[in-house]
């Protein structure tokens, strides 16, 4: 199934992806198989400095999601950490103070400044976290996460609302906040090939510590395992604490990247 390369309706809101992307999520099986494969290749990225990094689930997953993430972190040197509170069911206002206790708990117990990988709505708790506490967070790096412009163009949207009891369109405030520039040093990788969430809802203002990058027909479902977000990831986080230069499409995996200016819009 060809990625959705269309433009957004000219009424501004954004449609869910459609039903053969939403089929084809089910190729996330062979993004882990092919991480596997190149695991040899995936462990040239740069190595980290021993750095906390927290991983946040996405909806309706639990720490084994992001299980491979940690393993990967691990290998290259980091202190990763699960966010040990089961199946994530969604609320972002109701998991704040929990979300906030944990980052201070990892903070304190390191003695660092913790990164943040968040997959889907985890990406957009960690978000959050960097919004309310800036002095606890080192950098922020996002997967296939629905936090920028119509965010309700997903097709989990209903579910999330069911399960959380939270309307995406509650508090609007902390959701433009969430949309908006952070004070940390941030990137957030989407595909255009996503059959859960439309890819826009993924795009933040690029800026001199912002980017976007685009990984070609990742899946959302495996993005967190998926080979080319895997190496991103790590090379994002390998940047010294309070550094930033764009992601250099290089490496064994470039063929997997979008042009830059690609990913802008």
């Amino acid at each position: 199934m060809p990625p959705d390369t269309s433009e957004p309706p000219r009424s501004g809101r954004l449609r869910p992806p459609g039903l053969g992307l939403l089929l084809a999520e089910a190729r996330g099986i062979f993004e882990f198989n092919a991480s596997l494969m190149l695991s040899p290749l995936l462990l040239r990225a740069p190595r980290g400095d021993g750095h906390p990094v927290l991983t946040l689930p996405g909806f309706l997953a639990s720490d084994l999601s992001m299980a491979p993430m940690r393993r990967y972190l691990s290998e290259l040197g980091y202190a990763s950490f699960a966010w040990r509170m089961g199946r994530n069911i969604g609320g972002v206002s109701r998991m704040r103070a929990v979300l906030r206790d944990r980052l201070a708990e990892i903070h304190g117990e390191t003695g660092r400044k913790v990164s943040i990988v968040g997959w889907s709505l985890g990406g957009v708790y960690a978000r959050d976290l960097a919004l309310r506490a800036p002095e606890l967070v080192r950098y922020v790096v996002t997967l296939a996460s629905p936090f920028a412009n119509d965010v309700r163009a997903t097709n989990a949207t209903r579910l999330y609302e069911a399960l959380s009891g939270e309307a995406v369109e509650d508090n609007s405030e902390l959701r433009n906040a969430i949309a908006g520039d952070l004070p940390v040093p941030t990137s957030s990788l989407f595909s255009r090939a996503d059959g859960i969430v439309n890819w826009r809802t993924c795009l933040l203002r690029p800026s001199a510590t912002a980017e976007n990058i685009e990984v070609h027909l990742a899946s959302h479902v495996g993005f967190g395992v998926n080979p080319a977000a895997l190496w991103a990831v790590a090379d994002r986080l390998a940047q010294g604490e309070g550094e930033f230069r764009q992601f250099d499409r290089s490496g064994p995996v470039a063929i997997a990247y979008a042009a830059p200016e690609n990913a802008q819009s």
